[in-house]
């Protein structure tokens, strides 16, 4: 029965989303029903890419990625997969017509973690596009359900939440990623020098695009809004943690929200949400 390993396959991506991401996952459970899978799908599409570039250090990740990417197209345009993460994934990119260019700057961007470990302003920028905003673009592609509209009018929002969370993971992890992989993502950061005025400028960009980004969330169908904005109020306490934080601390731990928090912070956005106040 192919509906069952359709479903199999669904649930493997649910899986890897729970194992991977606490937040995300609290995030995705709030949805309406109809956008949770396609949901857990993208995700881990771009965990498992993201995996291959950043954790199987024995291994050859060229030759990995270069695989998942040839995988990743063969099973899109075979509409059929035996990888099960690659087989969730191109049922959705079909079923709500996701770009090939979002997929195309998202596997470009796994790239350039293999060559790269400083970037310039302008490899940061096409960084974050492809490694963040495209994917809250795939996901946008879900909520809006074939209306064209809605998501032109909501695409900016939804990048610069991408981009909020992606700085803020750069931040988040700026010890592992210089200590594990040489890599500091910020233009003109060294990490041995980094210093309260960096940390400054880059967090009141980090602000800015949250603050464009909540005009696009409030604007979300109402199916999914509660969702994304539980993924986003979770990361605007991260944020203020990291803020309160000094730079030595920064550069010296992974700085977490706590799972209690997150559990008030669920209780509270639901109660928000239901007297229509987020």
């Amino acid at each position: 029965m192919k509906q069952l390993y359709d479903d199999t396959c669904m649930e493997c991506s649910k899986l890897i989303t729970q194992r991977y991401s606490t937040s995300f996952s609290m995030g995705i459970r709030v949805f309406d029903k109809k956008f949770r899978a396609p949901i857990y799908a993208i995700y881990g599409f771009v965990r498992f890419a993201d995996e291959i570039v950043d954790t199987f250090h024995d291994k050859p990740k060229a030759e990995l990625l270069e695989k998942f990417k040839k995988d990743c197209y063969e099973a899109i345009d075979g509409q059929i997969s035996l990888n099960p993460v690659l087989h969730a994934f191109q049922e959705v990119v079909r079923d709500y017509k996701i770009e090939r260019e979002l997929i195309d700057a998202f596997l470009k961007s796994m790239e350039m973690d293999l060559h790269f470990d400083r970037y310039n302003d302008s490899l940061y920028h096409e960084y974050i596009y492809g490694s963040a905003e495209v994917v809250g673009l795939m996901c946008l592609r879900v909520f809006c359900e074939g209306n064209e509209k809605l998501y032109q009018e909501l695409k900016e929002p939804a990048c610069k939440l991408g981009s909020a969370f992606q700085k803020i993971n750069f931040l988040r992890d700026m010890k592992s990623d210089f200590d594990e992989r040489g890599r500091v993502y910020f233009p003109g950061v060294d990490f041995n020098a980094f210093d309260m005025d960096q940390k400054n400028r880059i967090e009141a960009d980090i602000k800015a695009d949250f603050d464009a980004a909540y005009e696009g969330i409030v604007r979300l169908p109402k199916g999914a809004k509660f969702g994304v904005y539980l993924a986003y109020i979770y990361y605007v306490k991260l944020f203020e943690k990291i803020r309160a934080a000094n730079v030595a601390l920064v550069k010296q731990e992974r700085i977490r929200v706590n799972d209690g928090r997150k559990m008030y912070l669920l209780f509270s956005s639901a109660l928000k949400s239901s007297f229509n106040m987020l």
